[in-house]
């Protein structure tokens, strides 16, 4: 199993989403494709919103967290640093296309449409069974000294 950018960037991050260190957390394992991130996450029972369907802020957590990934790495790669800016969502919108089954793996991808030094517009799906069952779009901003979250990572 490959490192994620999660385990090698932020092992102690206690993020709901994709902290390591979160006992109680999803555990979002980003890891880079080419241009891309991708994720496969396997939900359980106490995800669903009702018998079957996971809930959609789970959807929202899940899509939220692997975004500021690819921009944080985005970032990263774009200026040449040897470890990812904190980066923030500054907002995001999720499309859910059709409910989205729980008890089997979920897979997401991400990827960054526009740039600038600090931050990055991502879009993002989420499929089951091979179909996209949510969409994402979202700013994420790489945090300055003074932010709460600038030392988070």
């Amino acid at each position: 199993m490959s490192e994620s950018l999660q385990e090698r960037y932020a092992p102690a991050s206690i993020c709901y989403g994709c902290g390591p260190a979160n006992a109680q957390g999803l555990h979002v394992r980003s890891l880079v494709d080419g241009d891309t991130l991708v994720a496969d996450w396997m939900p359980s029972p106490h995800h669903e919103a009702f018998p079957g369907m996971v809930n959609g802020g789970i959807i929202g957590s899940i899509l939220d967290c692997h975004c500021n990934w690819a921009a944080a790495w985005h970032l990263m790669q774009q200026a040449g640093l040897e470890h990812p800016p904190c980066t923030v969502t500054a907002h995001y919108t999720i499309d859910m296309k059709r409910p989205t089954p729980s008890g089997r793996l979920l897979h997401l991808v991400a990827a960054v449409v526009e740039a600038t030094a600090d931050r990055c517009t991502v879009e993002a799906t989420l499929e089951a069974d091979g179909r996209v069952t949510a969409t994402c779009r979202g700013l994420f901003v790489a945090v300055k000294p003074g932010h709460p979250a600038y030392h988070r990572w």
